[in-house]
C-alpha cells in the first residue's frame, strides 16, 4: 500500500486544485462546477479498486466511487461486480471454484464475493486489469477492503458508495441495507443504487444532507423492484423526486448515438427536465479509451466538454475511469476558463491537413486545419506521369484513393519507395488521377477497429500544388511546409520535382516574402541544398528512422544542410515494447544546442497511439512535448487538440496566478511501479544517428521523359467541378495549366548537379 501511495505523489500532475476557481456560473443545478467521480478509483490506469486505483482518485476536488460487495463473513470489499472473475486473479488461485447464481433474473456462472472471506479476498487475491486495451503492468496489487468503522482506510470525506446488487444479497440471506446502516456516513458522502427498493429502504435513515441517487442502467434492462425497464422509468422522473437528490444515467440517455456511431443531431431534454424537478444529473460511462462517437475525433476532452459546456446545459457530475482528464476539461477548456490568444508555443503543423478528420491533403482537410487553428499547413508533393504536382501523403494511390478498384492493372513494385506493391502517381496521368476518389485512411483500423469519420471517408477533392499555394496565401496562414521525398527516383522517371516546386513557389512570390513562412522538408540533404539560395526558406531534415542520439559529428553535418529537424516520437522519448515510456533522450537538447529547430512527428488522438503514461489522453502527450521536452513544433493529424491546449491558460506551467495547470509526465516514472517482472529479452537497442546517414549522394540528372503508355481501359471522365474553397479555375483552364507545367518541366531538365 505504501508503495502505491508514494507512487501517487509522483503521478498526480495537477489535480489538487480547488474547483471554486471557476467563478463564472455553470449551467448545473446549483450553478457550481460539475463534480468528477472516479469510477472504482482511477480504473482507467490501474485495476479497479486496487490500492493504486483508489488512492489517486481521492485527491481534493474529486469523489471516489466504490461499489460495495459483501463477503461470506459479513464484511465488504470494493469491486464493480458481484462476480469478480474479470477484475481479479481469483481464477488462478481457485481454478475449480466457479458457482452459478441467479443475478437479477439471469443465471451467472463465475466467482462470487459471498463465497470468500474478507481475508481470502484482501490478502490472497489481487486485482487485474479487466479491459484488454489497458496495460496489465499493474496487476498484482491488493484489492481494497471496505471497512465500516472510522479506522476504515477508505472511509474518507469524498466517498461515493454504490450498491448495485442489494436484491442479490437479500436472496442469498445477506442484508446490504443493514450493512450500510452501520457505515458512519456523513453529509459529504453520496450513495447510489440501481434498485428502487433499496433506495426506499435506506432513505428513511436520518443522515443530514446525505445524498441518494438512482443509477439508471441500459434502457432495456429491467429494474429489480418494479420490474419496469429503466428506459420507462426515465420518462417519469417526478416519481423519483421524493426519494433521491439526483440520478445517474449512461451517456446515451443524454446524447444518443446512432447505428453509425455518430451523435444524433440534438441531445434529449433529460438534463433540463431533471433540473426543473430539482434533480441533479450525473453521467456514467466515460473512459478515454472507449470507442468514442466519431464526432469527437478520438479526443476525450471534446466528449467531456459536450456534456458540461455545450451552451445548453451542464450535467452536475461525470463518472469516469480517467478523472484527471475530466477535471482538466472542466478546469481548463470550458469557454470561460481564461481561454486566450496563443502565446509563445510550439508550431502546430499539419500532416496532410486535418487528416484525422478528412482524407489527407484534400480541400476539406486543409480547410478543417485552418478552422482548427493550425499554424502551418503542409503539402507532400507527388507527381503525376505527365508532370502535374499535387498534394498527397504518399505516391501510392492504393492507400489514399480508390485506385485499387480501377487501376489494379497498373500495380507495380518500386522497392526504392516501399516494400509492398502499389499503384503509384507517377504511373498515372493527372487526368486519370482526377477520376479517383480520395480515401480517408485509418491507421488503427486493422489493429483494433478504430475508424476515422467513415461517413466522410471519400469526401473532398484533390489539390494541386498551385491550388495549395494559392489557398495558403489567400487564407494568410502562418506558414506552409513542402515535403519532398523520392526525388532521385522521380528523376529517373523523367520528373523534375525540384524545378516544379521552385517554379511554383516563385510564381506565387513565396521566395520574395517571409510571410507565410516556407518550410521545405525532405529526408535527403541533397534536396535541401537545392533550396539554400532562398534565405527566407527554412530547410527541415526529416529523420524518419528511430534514433537514440545524435553524435556531435552528425549534428554538425545536419547544420550544414538544414535549419531544423523532424524526429519521430520514439527518437525523443524512449518507449518500451510494453507501451511505457522509459527515458527522455538527449536528441532534442543536442540539436537545439546548435540552434536547430526540432519538430516531433507525428501525433494522433487515438489512445492506441499513446504510451500508457499519458492516461489515454492526447493532451498530456502534447503538454509533455511542450514542457518536458521543449520541441519547437508538432506535426499532427488532429490540429484542434493541440490548438485547444495552447489557447488554454492551463498550458502555462509558469503562471503563478493559477493554482491549476496541466503538467507533463516525467518519462520513465510510471514503468518503475509496474508489478510485472522485466521481460526475459530486452528491447532491441535503438541506434544512434550516424554521419553516413546524414550525408546523401548528389541528386541524379533528370532522365528524358518517356511517353506515357496507352491506358488499357477507358477511365471515367474527370469531374469538371473545382475543389471547394481553393480558388480553382475551370476544368479547361486547369488542364491547360497542367500542360504548361509539364512543358516547363521538359524545358528545365538541365539536371541537379
Amino acid at each position: 500500500m505504501m508503495r502505491g501511495l508514494l507512487f501517487v505523489l509522483l503521478l498526480i500532475h495537477a489535480s489538487s486544485a480547488a474547483k471554486d476557481e471557476n467563478v463564472a456560473p455553470w449551467l448545473t443545478l446549483n450553478g457550481k462546477a460539475p463534480t468528477v467521480v472516479g469510477r472504482e478509483g482511477f480504473s482507467g490506469q490501474f485495476p479497479e479498486d486496487t490500492d493504486l486505483a483508489l488512492a489517486p482518485s481521492s485527491y481534493d476536488g474529486n469523489l471516489m466511487l466504490c461499489s460495495v460487495q459483501l463477503t461470506m463473513d459479513g464484511e465488504a470489499i470494493c469491486q464493480p461486480n458481484v462476480d469478480i472473475s474479470k477484475s481479479t486473479n481469483v481464477q488462478e488461485i481457485h481454478p475449480n471454484k466457479t458457482k452459478t447464481y441467479n443475478v437479477n433474473g439471469k443465471n451467472v456462472t463465475g466467482y462470487f464475493t459471498i463465497d470468500y472471506t474478507i481475508v481470502e479476498l484482501v490478502e490472497k487475491i489481487t486485482g487485474v486489469q479487466s479491459t484488454w486495451t489497458r496495460s496489465d503492468g499493474f496487476d498484482g496489487y491488493n484489492i481494497a477492503p471496505f471497512k465500516r468503522g472510522n479506522e476504515g482506510e477508505f472511509m474518507v470525506s469524498n466517498l461515493w458508495i454504490n450498491v448495485p446488487y442489494a436484491q442479490f444479497y437479500s436472496e442469498n440471506k445477506m442484508n446490504m441495507e443493514d450493512y450500510i446502516r452501520q457505515v458512519p456516513l456523513t453529509e459529504n458522502h453520496c450513495l447510489s443504487s440501481p434498485e428502487i427498493g433499496f433506495l426506499k429502504a435506506i432513505s428513511g435513515r436520518k443522515v443530514k444532507n446525505l445524498k441518494l441517487y438512482f443509477a439508471f442502467q441500459d434502457k432495456d434492462e429491467v429494474e429489480p423492484t418494479t420490474q419496469k425497464k429503466y428506459g420507462s422509468i426515465a420518462s417519469d422522473l417526478a416519481a423519483l423526486k421524493p426519494m433521491v437528490a439526483g440520478i445517474v444515467v449512461p451517456k446515451e440517455y443524454i446524447w444518443p448515438v446512432d447505428d453509425s456511431n455518430y451523435l444524433v443531431a440534438k441531445p434529449t431534454t433529460l438534463v433540463t427536465d431533471a433540473h426543473k424537478l430539482g434533480l441533479e444529473v450525473y453521467v456514467s460511462g466515460f473512459a478515454n479509451d472507449n470507442v468514442l462517437p466519431y464526432n469527437y475525433s478520438y479526443d476525450p476532452t471534446a466528449e467531456y466538454l459536450n456534456f458540461i459546456s455545450n451552451g445548453q446545459f451542464s450535467v452536475d457530475g461525470l463518472i469516469t475511469d480517467f478523472p484527471p482528464t475530466a477535471t482538466d476539461a472542466m478546469m481548463c477548456f470550458a469557454p470561460f476558463n481564461d481561454n486566450r490568444t496563443k502565446g509563445e508555443q510550439p508550431l502546430i503543423i499539419t500532416r496532410g491537413g486535418a487528416s484525422g478528420i478528412y482524407a489527407d491533403s484534400t480541400d476539406l482537410a486543409y480547410q478543417q486545419a485552418l478552422d482548427d487553428e493550425a499554424d502551418v499547413i503542409d503539402c507532400s508533393v507527388q507527381m503525376s506521369q505527365d508532370g502535374v504536382a499535387f498534394c498527397m501523403l504518399t505516391p501510392d494511390l492504393s492507400t489514399s484513393t480508390n485506385a485499387a478498384a480501377i487501376f489494379m492493372d497498373r500495380s507495380s513494385d518500386v522497392k526504392e519507395i516501399q516494400i509492398d506493391s502499389g499503384i503509384f502517381s507517377f504511373d498515372l496521368t493527372w487526368e486519370e488521377i482526377q477520376t479517383l476518389q480520395p480515401q480517408l485512411t485509418s491507421p488503427f483500423e486493422k489493429f483494433i477497429g478504430l475508424y476515422r469519420n467513415p461517413a466522410f471517408k471519400n469526401k473532398g477533392k484533390f489539390v494541386t500544388l498551385a491550388q495549395f499555394l494559392e489557398f495558403a496565401r489567400s487564407k494568410a496562414v502562418t506558414g506552409i511546409m513542402i515535403n519532398l521525398d523520392n526525388v532521385p527516383y522521380l528523376a529517373s522517371k523523367g520528373l523534375d520535382i525540384i524545378t516544379t516546386v521552385t517554379t511554383a513557389l516563385a510564381k506565387n512570390q513565396y521566395d520574395k516574402k517571409a510571410s507565410p513562412q516556407v518550410l521545405v522538408q525532405s529526408d535527403d540533404t541533397s534536396v535541401l541544398d537545392k533550396f539554400k539560395n532562398v534565405p527566407s526558406y527554412k530547410r527541415i531534415l526529416n529523420i524518419k528512422e528511430d534514433i537514440s542520439s545524435v553524435p556531435k559529428a552528425a549534428a554538425e553535418e545536419i547544420k550544414k544542410h538544414a535549419d531544423g529537424v523532424t524526429l519521430t516520437r520514439y527518437s525523443i522519448i524512449a518507449t518500451d515494447l510494453l507501451g511505457f515510456t522509459t527515458a527522455k533522450r538527449k536528441t532534442v537538447e543536442t540539436l537545439q544546442g546548435l540552434n536547430l529547430t526540432v519538430y516531433v512527428s507525428s501525433l494522433a488522438n487515438e489512445y492506441v497511439s499513446l504510451a500508457f503514461d499519458y492516461y489515454a489522453d492526447p493532451v498530456i502527450e502534447i503538454a509533455t512535448y511542450t514542457h518536458t521536452i521543449g520541441v519547437n513544433g508538432f506535426i499532427t493529424e488532429f490540429p484542434k487538440t493541440a490548438s485547444r491546449y495552447q489557447r488554454s491558460a492551463c498550458s502555462d506551467v509558469n503562471d503563478l496566478k493559477r493554482n491549476y495547470t496541466i503538467l507533463p509526465i516525467e518519462p520513465g516514472a510510471l514503468v518503475n511501479f509496474t508489478s510485472r517482472p522485466p521481460p526475459k529479452a530486452a528491447d532491441p537497442p535503438t541506434p544512434a544517428l550516424t554521419l553516413q546517414e546524414v550525408v546523401d549522394p548528389p541528386l541524379p540528372k533528370v532522365a528524358k521523359p518517356q511517353s506515357p503508355p496507352k491506358p488499357t481501359q477507358e477511365a471515367p471522365a474527370p469531374s469538371s467541378s473545382a475543389p471547394a474553397g481553393l480558388h480553382s479555375t475551370a476544368a479547361a483552364v486547369a488542364a491547360a495549366a497542367a500542360a504548361a507545367v509539364a512543358l516547363l518541366s521538359l524545358l528545365l531538365t538541365a539536371g541537379y548537379n
